[in-house]
């Protein structure tokens, strides 16, 4: 038992540090240069989907229509939005009304696939609730001109208005440089975020034609069976994305309790791309599963801080190494936030984590039911990102 007792630790203090340590490597590993000014080659089909809540769509079309790339055509599947139209027409527009409710965003891409006026070689995903910078298409095909299938662009914050927007806004940041940027840059694949995705058509059609994956989580199915075809998942830091963060309390925690659903139903996606890693050998599909393997990031650090706790009364050199650990995770964590220019008042919110982390355990009251509360998270919109 005390070998097993061991063995737990030493994998929960892998997975803490891990992020600082790929961190490492990524500084050391020597970085290609991605190609640069080149034609437009690819047609795509962007997929706007809104579930009932309209409020933003007219400022997520409005920045589709004015992005600078010439092959592309905008499909937004407004389910169960009755009496919605966008104020004007636009030959690069198609709005999409369900003849019945589809209350699931696999089957609602598909509606526009199937209604598509010419058939885009390239699906790109981009949530009713989002603003997309003009060279947001430019960015990506920097990476599908390479021969990759699949590409994940940059989520930024829209809105800082709240204390909670903040916190909300940091997840995103550390996420962003440890499981994106970091990430792909020692060898593995960008994690797919929801939004701001791109994919060819084919693939796209292959790896969830036949899903019946209904709520939240649609995005770990389809990393799933890209990574299982030993696919990576490319990072375009060019490809931006304004996503709206959650302000309210309540909202925030109906998200999270999808969120953490997600990662208890899809948690043997990890065990399973960690056992092809190794048995192929590769590096993209290990990395990945590991990362899939770790909890929400919340749960994580109650569990390291509870093993230091322990050892406190049953073996104070691991109290010391544990709280080493920690300073190390701290120290990552900060860095994330450097390294990507956050602004003063993200971090004047840190303050409030604690707040953040009793919301966070009150969704997981809440997980086993999350679909049932909400199928998508309802935000007051913001027009414009804010001003940085």
């Amino acid at each position: 038992m005390l070998y097993i007792w061991y063995f737990v630790q030493a994998i929960l203090a892998l997975i803490l540090i891990f992020p600082v340590l790929s961190y490492i490597i990524y500084l050391l590993k020597p970085k290609s240069q991605p190609l640069a000014d080149i034609t437009p080659n690819n047609d795509y089909g962007i997929i706007v989907t809104a579930y009932k809540f309209t409020g933003n769509l007219n400022n997520v079309i409005d920045s589709l229509l004015q992005l600078k790339y010439p092959n592309y055509h905008v499909y937004v599947v407004a389910d169960d939005c009755e009496g919605y139209s966008y104020h004007k027409t636009d030959n690069k527009l198609s709005v999409l009304h369900p003849v019945v409710v589809l209350k699931n965003q696999i089957k609602s891409h598909f509606y526009a696939i199937d209604n598509f006026v010419r058939p885009h070689n390239i699906v790109t995903i981009i949530d009713s609730d989002n603003i997309v910078q003009p060279n947001y298409l430019n960015g990506l095909e920097v990476y599908f001109r390479q021969g990759f299938q699949a590409v994940q662009g940059v989520r930024k914050a829209k809105n800082h208005n709240t204390v909670y927007a903040c916190l909300d806004a940091i997840n995103e940041l550390y996420y962003l440089l440890y499981d994106r940027i970091v990430l792909f840059g020692i060898g593995s694949s960008a994690m797919l975020s929801g939004s701001g995705m791109a994919f060819t058509t084919e693939l796209y059609r292959e790896c969830l034609g036949n899903s019946n994956t209904s709520g939240a989580g649609f995005d770990k199915v389809l990393q799933n069976k890209i990574l299982s075809r030993n696919l990576r998942i490319a990072f375009a830091k060019d490809a931006v994305v304004y996503d709206e963060k959650t302000a309210d309390p309540n909202q925030l925690v109906k998200q999270r309790a999808r969120w953490n659903n997600t990662w208890f139903k899809y948690f043997h996606y990890s065990l399973n791309l960690m056992w092809k890693g190794i048995k192929s050998f590769s590096i993209n599909q290990f990395l990945y599963g590991f990362i899939l393997f770790r909890p929400p990031l919340f749960i994580l650090v109650t569990l390291c801080c509870l093993m230091l706790i322990i050892n406190l009364f049953t073996n104070i050199s691991l109290a010391i190494v544990w709280s080493i650990l920690l300073v190390v995770f701290v120290i990552g964590f900060i860095n994330a936030l450097i390294k990507l220019k956050a602004e003063k008042k993200l971090y004047m919110a840190l303050l409030h984590i604690p707040k953040f982390m009793v919301l966070q355990f009150a969704s997981l009251f809440k997980a086993k039911k999350a679909n049932e509360l909400s199928v998508a998270t309802e935000h007051s919109y913001h027009l414009e990102p804010e001003k940085k």
